[in-house]
């Protein structure tokens, strides 16, 4: 039989066969790894992991196989780490060789997005992006003198949410993104629907699903990369072409804007016209351009997604805002609304914000990291290119760490006489090592705290109430790489306070 007669499908199986039987024979060769569960002969344990919410499977299996375990994917070894102590000391002690990236074939080569410095591998480029965004963002300091900027959009915010409460979700979203498209192109966002805010937010929704761990086969086979759409399998090339476009909009409009500005002298002044500002390589031009891309890409979905577990929160957990709000009214007063400065005389509002880390942990397995060198912890073998992952969701909600972990107490954050307080959720929240995201840790938590503090002195926040009967909400959250409350589980009453 020639291969012309051959029926493509065959075909088609018998070359991922060979493949996967490349795969399975290579990685036997280097055992031991961390102990998992049994899969099936090559396909490993692709059957098992669920395609949404993994971080709960691999928590369960984490009970039976240890705080290090490891899954077979098509093959290829990937450790999972479900406890603080182990993500410390590999990821945290030993950063200069647990920093590098997975080879993401599909949101990498194929659409781009290594151009953003959470995608970026270890190395010059990614050292010199995040000296630069380090530059403007690398502390509470530097972004104390944003105070005025984020206080002001935290009005406009309070304002649409009085007047429009069923639109919240959406004002969240158009909040965080004017902060950023502000501070890193110097742009104003628009009143209704806004294009830059728009062509950013599908962008980014985009790579948070094809983000997604074993989202793409492609990404463990990239030969498939090269077989043409119309093969069996090849359907996730459909989407391909949108997805380059809408990252290059992303990345390029706001950027034609800064110089388009700055050519007739009107702009505000901003991350990006700040490194513009000098006679810049076509090299370094791109650099600075993929730097301030990253800003959206490091501080919007997280904060977004803090924001509207927030208020989740609030409905379900009414003493802990009513503590709150006794907390604003007495160290604030009515006169005015709470600021930045403030933050250091509201211990209680900080330690809320704390647990709204915690609780809803916006990346909860993070972005997998890749080990540089061959390795040795407890007894296994962990061998240069092994992806490694973080259970950020596990390691916030143990018990030995956290007391009772699914209840939201701010409470745990702050020492009393009779108890220390609870591990600090930035310690995980935010990255581990040299890959602790700038963006997120100061700029995402300063928005975070302006938001809740200036809601809770505003407003009463209640279960919504429908024909006369008051409505609990969905307590569930989205699966993929950022976790936030579902939209639908947000309708919510929102009253002036007395």
């Amino acid at each position: 039989m020639t291969v012309s007669n051959f029926p493509l499908a065959q075909l088609t199986a018998f070359v991922l066969a060979v493949l996967l039987a490349y795969r399975f024979a290579k990685t036997r060769r280097h055992a031991p790894f961390p102990p998992g569960p049994q899969g099936w002969p090559i396909i490993g344990n692709v059957l098992d992991i669920p395609t949404e919410y993994q971080w709960k499977t691999f928590a369960k299996w984490g009970e039976k196989w240890g705080d290090i375990m490891s899954v077979n994917v098509l093959g290829q070894r990937m450790v999972i780490i479900n406890s603080a102590r182990v993500a410390v000391e590999l990821l945290d002690r030993k950063s200069s060789i647990y920093s590098d990236r997975p080879h993401m074939v599909m949101i990498g080569e194929i659409v781009g997005w290594t151009r953003i410095v959470s995608l970026h591998n270890y190395g010059p480029r990614f050292r010199e992006t995040r000296r630069l965004l380090s530059q403007m963002l690398g502390s509470r300091d530097k972004v104390a003198w944003l105070a005025p900027l984020l206080e002001a959009e935290e009005h406009r915010f309070l304002l649409h949410v009085l007047k429009d409460p069923d639109s919240l979700v959406a004002q969240v979203r158009k909040a965080a993104g004017a902060i950023i498209l502000m501070l890193a192109y110097g742009y104003e966002v628009k009143d209704g629907e806004d294009p830059y805010v728009a062509i950013v937010e599908k962008a980014m929704s985009e790579v948070s699903a094809a983000a997604t761990p074993a989202a793409f086969l492609v990404d463990f086979f990239p030969i498939l990369r090269y077989f043409p759409p119309w093969l069996p399998g090849g359907g996730w090339k459909k989407n391909i072409p949108e997805y380059t476009k809408d990252l290059d909009a992303m990345c390029d409009i706001p950027y034609q804007f800064v110089k388009q500005h700055m050519a007739v002298g009107s702009f505000i002044p901003n991350f990006t016209s700040r490194l513009l500002e000098d006679n810049l390589s076509a090299e370094r031009e791109q650099l600075v351009k993929d730097a301030a891309s990253s800003f959206y890409a490091g501080g919007s979905d997280t904060t977004v997604s803090t924001i509207t577990g927030f208020f989740l929160a609030m409905m379900c957990y009414p003493d802990v805002q009513k503590r709150a709000q006794a907390e604003i009214d007495t160290v604030i007063g009515s006169d005015r609304l709470p600021v930045l400065a403030d933050r250091g005389r509201l211990p209680y509002l900080h330690a809320l914000c704390l647990e709204l880390l915690r609780w809803n942990p916006v990346a909860p397995l993070a972005i997998p990291h890749v080990l540089a060198q061959d390795d040795v912890y407890a007894g296994y073998y962990l061998p240069k290119g092994t992806t490694v992952m973080a259970n950020v969701w596990k390691l916030l909600h143990e018990p030995e760490t956290y007391a009772n972990p699914f209840n939201f107490d701010p409470s745990r954050f702050i020492s009393s006489g009779k108890r220390t307080a609870e591990q600090d959720p930035r310690s995980y929240a935010y990255g581990f090592g040299r890959r602790i995201c700038p963006v997120g840790m100061y700029l995402a938590d300063a928005t975070v705290f302006l938001a809740v503090a200036m809601s809770l002195a505003v407003f009463d926040i209640r279960k919504p109430v429908i024909d006369g009967v008051e409505v609990h909400p969905n307590m569930e959250f989205t699966s993929g790489v950022i976790r936030s409350a579902k939209a639908e589980a947000l309708v919510i009453s929102t009253e002036m306070k007395a």
